[in-house]
């Protein structure tokens, strides 16, 4: 049966392929000398000498002899029902047996062990966890897997955990395959990636006996765009930058620091030529304001009472200046309607955040994420990190 990626699967439900129990006892003398033909892997038993093989047998014997003379009542304890869907791995005097089953299964007291196998199909998630793709996009992303033992002596002997060493091998193949991927392939080609994320377990697994049959991405949420996508303004980001210039220009014009125009004139701004007034050739530039302290002061009209009992933490924000200096600024969402400022807070903050000046920018402008900036590294957090992500609720409220 060969797949989408042209994989060809083991025959489902062949279980007669392996070896029916047997009531015999001297079976485990097969070998003793030469290995079993055919035997291969950590499963192979190698020579024995003489008096091993000797001693091997005798105690067999021995054994036997004590199941028929405490029967019926070993018997409770010396047969074993093992089902289609299982096989037993029985290890005699620590050497291992031919799978044993289906049906009723002979052991040895004192000298058997054994351990059931089940062949049956089984499933387990690979849990969502954040992964960076190509184009540095930030994305939550897990793995349905759906596998089977199809040789269960080597699932029982190459491995000693099958099913955490499974989970594993499918975690690191699948953070291997995304890294190298863009967003827009990964959320375009998931039935592909997953055909060849099963090709690339199956070459690890088959060697411990367990065969994968389908791997499935299941991609959770885009937790930051991709970085190329941020270049490139939308009509929603130039409108927030708009609002936040014109707020942020009748904020300094109540303080006395930049002259605002009439109430009946609007001022046009050009992005591609800079003003006027800051072109001057010959003229000294007057000190300006930073543009950090601009953006958090724009934020006081929109704090409230809703918001503090929302938020209910206090944020000091170190900024760093273009040219090259620190700014601290503060946010205080614990009383009143809260309150926004340049300078330290009052008492002690509950987080410390220090990012760029450009960085706060493209934060309040909503074009970055909190989660996605401490992720990519440019927003540094001193305290609880998920008092951080309630800026969100903050930035919710710039409308």
């Amino acid at each position: 049966m060969l797949g989408r990626s042209g994989y060809r699967a083991l025959p489902l439900g062949d279980f007669d392929r392996f070896q029916q129990s047997s009531f015999g006892f001297l079976g485990s003398q097969k070998g003793c000398l030469s290995p079993e033909p055919g035997s291969v892997g950590p499963g192979a038993d190698a020579p024995e000498s003489w008096p091993s093989c000797l001693c091997h047998g005798l105690v067999s014997v021995l054994g036997f002899l004590l199941l028929l003379l405490t029967f019926p009542i070993s018997g409770w304890f010396a047969l074993k029902i093992v089902p289609t869907y299982e096989r037993m791995i029985v290890f005699r005097l620590g050497r291992i047996r031919n799978p044993q089953g289906p049906g009723m299964v002979l052991l040895l007291p004192f000298i058997d062990s054994f351990q059931r196998v089940d062949l049956r199909t089984r499933a387990f998630n690979v849990p969502p966890c954040k992964l960076a793709s190509k184009d540095g996009a930030v994305l939550s992303v897990g793995a349905d897997v759906q596998f089977r033992i199809w040789d269960p002596v080597l699932s029982v002997m190459a491995v000693k955990d099958l099913n955490t060493a499974t989970r594993m091998t499918a975690h690191n193949a699948m953070t291997k395959a995304l890294l190298r991927r863009p967003l827009q392939e990964i959320q375009i080609e998931k039935l592909k990636i997953g055909d060849q994320l099963l090709l690339e377990i199956n070459d690890v697994t088959r060697a411990w006996g367990l065969e994968v049959d389908r791997v499935e991405l299941a991609v959770e949420a885009v937790l930051q765009p991709p970085q190329d996508s941020l270049t490139v303004p939308s009509l929603d980001s130039t409108l927030q930058q708009l609002a936040l210039h014109l707020l942020g220009g009748s904020m300094n014009s109540a303080v006395g620091r930049v002259p605002s125009p009439g109430p009946d004139t609007l001022e046009m701004i050009n992005e591609v030529e800079p003003p006027a007034s800051l072109a001057g050739a010959g003229t000294e530039p007057g000190p300006k304001q930073p543009v950090a302290e601009g953006l958090l002061t724009a934020l006081q009209p929109f704090l409230s009472e809703a918001l503090v009992s929302q938020v209910g933490a206090c944020y000091q924000f170190n900024v760093i200046l273009p040219s090259g200096t620190q700014s601290i600024y503060f946010l205080d969402l614990t009383t009143g309607q809260g309150r926004v400022g340049h300078g330290e807070p009052d008492g002690i903050p509950d987080v410390v955040v220090e990012m760029a000046e450009a960085d706060l920018q493209a934060l309040l402008s909503k074009e970055l994420r909190p989660l996605g900036a401490y992720m990519s590294g440019r927003l540094k957090v001193k305290g609880d990190l998920a008092v951080v992500m309630k800026l969100e609720a903050v930035l919710k409220a710039l409308k």
